[in-house]
């Protein structure tokens, strides 16, 4: 039997690395991420993770360290947030082209400029076409599950995974969360084998080598096949981790969503607000829905089409600023329809930018929003930016 306690989303995040017995661990602080490590550290410290923790000089060198550990073949783990990602970005490429599976804590910070300390998907947006899985957790409990089932499906198709977590509104917020027995993790998440990619002075082989045209396009086409398999793979992993530990998941989480009104399409710690606003306006007898899309990449269009086609409307709200364009959540939302030939509005919403709270008032307005234009039959062409203050505009 495991335990329930209470504890932040970065913490959770510690407790499923300590969990998972990482073996070596690179990071280097920034807020809101600090936390995070800071704990894993305290986990080393006290004699319950056997790992190594590698102090270095920068996100670059962070990332760096994760992928030669990972490639001498053990299970390694890094953190980071905002202009911290942004620095890793080359080494990004890196850890997904050679194919390693490296999870990644992602405190979810705006990026520059101006600067912010405060949350938005900014930062891990901008990697979002980099190649690797990106989950984003709505709870702290979610938090600690999505690291479980980061390193199970990392390894299998070998791929790295960031974990998403918002900044401030979930690293430091405190909930209850149930922390399963070790024994029970070691049966989910056996230990960590190296594969066929590897460095070894005894058997030597040729890593992350200069590539000719002749080669590129097809080592980035199975790299992309791998991605999609998550798709298939996910449901099989999660159904596995409900059976064990009781608590499921998916990829995309849909409540009322078969003919309503408007369906609300969230990203992270947002989706809880909007699942009790749409409940509440249920109870009311207006037919509102919510989707909580969890794994944004690889997208799951088929799933996100499956509940999404009987809707009249769609509202996705976008916690990171595209500018010049729609909105990440809302262009894979977009193409997804397109794809299947889907007539049903989708009214793009951005907000929560910097740090600003994505309130009750604000889905309210959001779905009021929604309501308004698709009783009008109005298209909007271009992205809704909501709680902008009167003197800005």
């Amino acid at each position: 039997m495991g335990k329930r306690v209470a504890i932040s989303g970065n913490h959770s995040i510690a407790e499923g690395v300590r969990l998972a017995k990482v073996d070596v661990v690179a990071a280097y602080p920034i807020t809101p991420q600090t936390p995070m490590v800071e704990k894993v550290a305290d986990f080393i410290n006290q004699g319950r993770l056997d790992a190594k923790y590698i102090a270095v000089e920068s996100e670059h060198s962070a990332l760096t360290a994760v992928v030669g550990a990972s490639v001498m073949g053990t299970r390694v783990f890094t953190a980071s947030a905002g202009a911290g990602l942004a620095l890793m970005h080359e080494i990004v490429g890196v850890a997904s082209g050679n194919r390693l599976p490296i999870v990644m804590g992602i405190a979810n910070r705006s990026l520059p400029s101006p600067w912010s300390l405060q949350a938005d998907h900014s930062d891990s947006m901008a990697e979002r076409d980099l190649g690797w899985i990106q989950l984003y957790a709505a709870s702290c409990q979610e938090a600690l599950d999505y690291t479980l089932l980061a390193y199970r499906i990392a390894e299998e198709v070998r791929l790295p995974v960031m974990v998403c977590i918002d900044g401030f509104f979930l690293t430091h917020t405190t909930e209850a969360v149930d922390l399963p027995d070790q024994a029970d993790v070691d049966q989910f998440l056996p230990a960590f084998e190296r594969g066929d990619i590897y460095l070894d002075p005894d058997d030597p082989m040729t890593i992350n080598q200069l590539n000719s045209e002749a080669t590129f396009t097809e080592l980035k086409y199975r790299h992309n096949e791998a991605l999609n398999s998550v798709v298939d793979l996910f449901p099989h992993v999660a159904k596995e981790f409900e059976e064990r530990f009781g608590r499921k998941h998916s990829l995309c989480t849909a409540v009322g969503c078969e003919g309503a009104d408007v369906v609300v399409v969230t990203l992270g710690s947002s989706s809880g607000t909007a699942r009790k606003v749409a409940g509440q306006m249920r109870a009311d007898g207006q037919k509102i829905g919510t989707l909580q899309v969890s794994c944004f990449r690889p997208f799951p269009k088929q799933e996100v089409i499956d509940h999404l086609k009987h809707a009249k409307a769609v509202a996705v709200v976008d916690r990171s600023w595209a500018l010049g364009t729609d909105g990440p959540l809302a262009q894979e939302v977009k193409s997804a329809f397109y794809s299947a030939g889907l007539n049903v509005p989708v009214y793009n919403f951005v907000g929560g930018l910097g740090g600003r709270d994505l309130s009750e008032a604000t889905v309210k307005r959001v779905i009021g929003k929604a309501l308004e234009l698709k009783e009008q039959e109005e298209q909007a062409l271009y992205p809704i930016w909501i709680d902008v203050k009167e003197e800005a505009k």
